[in-house]
Order: structure tokens, then sequence, then C-alpha cells
């Protein structure tokens, strides 16, 4: 199922009907076996394509994610980083809009309609935030969130930007946008290399809250001082190295959409991966 989309002549063919946007959803996994049934049952209807990119998974993460959905794009990545795994899937997505989503049951699915909205009205590049009105998050620490915080006000200060929450990684954008972000990140930080690309090279961007849920299961594969430290400098070399390819265009302001999520609660418990093979087997 797809969704209308506004392309590039939508306002001169008023009496063409509008195309149809097909949206990809990648996903970077490394051993989530666990975590993967709940991301997935819980995909929208109208994703049209899932990507999943292991990164050398030494549980049934890929086949879980084959189990659950027959129509799923497994990419190969042996490169370690979730920049590696991201810039692969990216590649590999044939989406008109491209959604990036954590594995590990942080970042609802359902939510995906929220930032696609934006990206049918004149925007180009949508980012979540915890730290907006409907927004939140059930898992930073007092150290991540000091951290996230002055690496967020150090870029505003540096981009003339009013980004609310930097490192947050649930983000989508057209394709085309591709062109303009010339990725090269290896891990983590390719979420702040993401945003301070979308800033210099005059992309529309707008900020939709989304709530950051605790991982189901498993240890988190951040490190809060050497991906801040990443962070950091992947903030100062983009700023002050990168030339955009739309060099010259003017920085669009920053839009903030407001959205109010109903307070539904999801069980959220850990799924043994065996249970979901053998369903898929006696299917």
């Amino acid at each position: 199922m797809s969704i209308p989309y506004p392309g590039p002549n939508s306002l001169s063919t008023h009496s063409a009907p509008s195309p149809l946007a097909s949206v990809s959803v990648v996903i970077p996994t490394l051993n989530e076996a666990m975590n993967l049934p709940w991301v997935l049952r819980r995909m929208p209807s109208y994703v049209d394509e899932v990507v999943i990119v292991d990164g050398r998974s030494k549980d049934h993460t890929v086949d879980v994610a084959r189990a659950l959905r027959v129509d799923v794009l497994v990419v190969s990545e042996p490169r370690a980083g979730k920049g590696w795994a991201l810039r692969a899937g990216f590649a590999a997505a044939s989406g008109d809009i491209i959604v990036m989503l954590d594995a590990d049951g942080s970042m609802d699915p359902q939510e995906i309609g929220w930032f696609i909205s934006p990206l049918q009205h004149d925007f180009d590049f949508v980012k979540g935030s915890r730290h907006v009105t409907g927004g939140g998050s059930e898992d930073l620490t007092w150290l991540r969130q000091a951290g996230n915080q002055a690496l967020t006000g150090l870029a505003n200060m540096v981009l003339h930007s009013n980004y609310s929450d930097l490192c947050y990684g649930y983000i989508a954008f057209r394709r085309e946008c591709l062109e303009v972000l010339q990725l090269e990140s290896e891990g983590f930080e390719i979420e702040t290399e993401l945003i301070v690309k979308a800033a210099r090279g005059g992309l529309r961007i707008a900020e939709v809250p989304s709530m950051e849920l605790n991982r189901i299961s498993g240890a988190s594969n951040l490190q809060t001082f050497r991906d801040g430290w990443r962070v950091l400098r992947t903030l100062a070399r983009e700023c002050t190295s990168w030339d955009a390819p739309t060099a010259g265009a003017r920085p669009e302001a920053l839009r903030r959409v407001k959205y109010t999520y109903p307070s539904v609660r999801h069980s959220r418990t850990p799924t043994d991966p065996r249970s979901v093979l053998t369903l898929a087997e006696g299917a």
C-alpha cells in the first residue's frame, strides 16, 4: 500500500492524479531475534518495504524476520557499525520515502505515520524528538540526557538551528535527499551527520514528537563516552569541512509539528524465536 506523494511538479499539474509514494523502512540488526517480532508485528500496513540490514547476528534474527514478513529484504553487512548498516540499507531501499528504525523495540513503528505526514506537505527531512510536546523517553539516564542537551545546544549554536534533540535516530526523509546528504559515517554518529548535513544542505526540516521506549531485551551497543566523543568529532568535521552540493541554498527554518499520542500500553515482553519459527514451519 502506498500513500499520495506530491512530486516536484505537483503544483503545475493540477489535472493529473498525484503519484503514490512508496515507503521503505530500514532496520539495522545485530542479535535482535527476541525483539524483532514486536517491531515487525507493529509495522503499519502502508509500509511497502522492510529492509533488514544484518551485521553478523549469531542468533535467529534473519530467520525470524523472514518468518514474520515473507517479503522482507535482507542485506548482509559484515562491517561493524550502525553507519555502515544504515548506508547499506539506504542503498538497497527502493521507496520514495525512507524511514530508519531501531530493532530493539525502543522506537514504535506505529509512529511512522507522523513522520511521513510532513513529507507529504513540502518537507524533505523529518526527525523525531523526545523533548517536544508529546515526546518523551523511558530510557534516558541523567548522564545521556545531559550529554544530549550539551551536544544539541552546541549544534544549534554552530548551525544557527533550533533542534531540540540531536542524538535520536528516528528519522525519515525523501529518497532524493541521499544525493545531498552524501553520508560517510561508520557508527552511531551517522545520526548527527544526517542532521548536520540536512541543515547545511538547505533541506526543509520538521521535528515531530516521539516516545523512546526501553529496549525490550539485551544490552545496548551504545557506549556513552565513546559515542559521545564520535558525535562531537562528527559535528566539528561536518560543520567545518563539508560543502553541500546545494551550496548557496537558503537554510530552511526548522518547523515543529505537535502531536499527542494516546497513552496506550502494549505488551513488550521478549519473544522466544523458536515459537516464531515453529509457527512459520506449521503454516
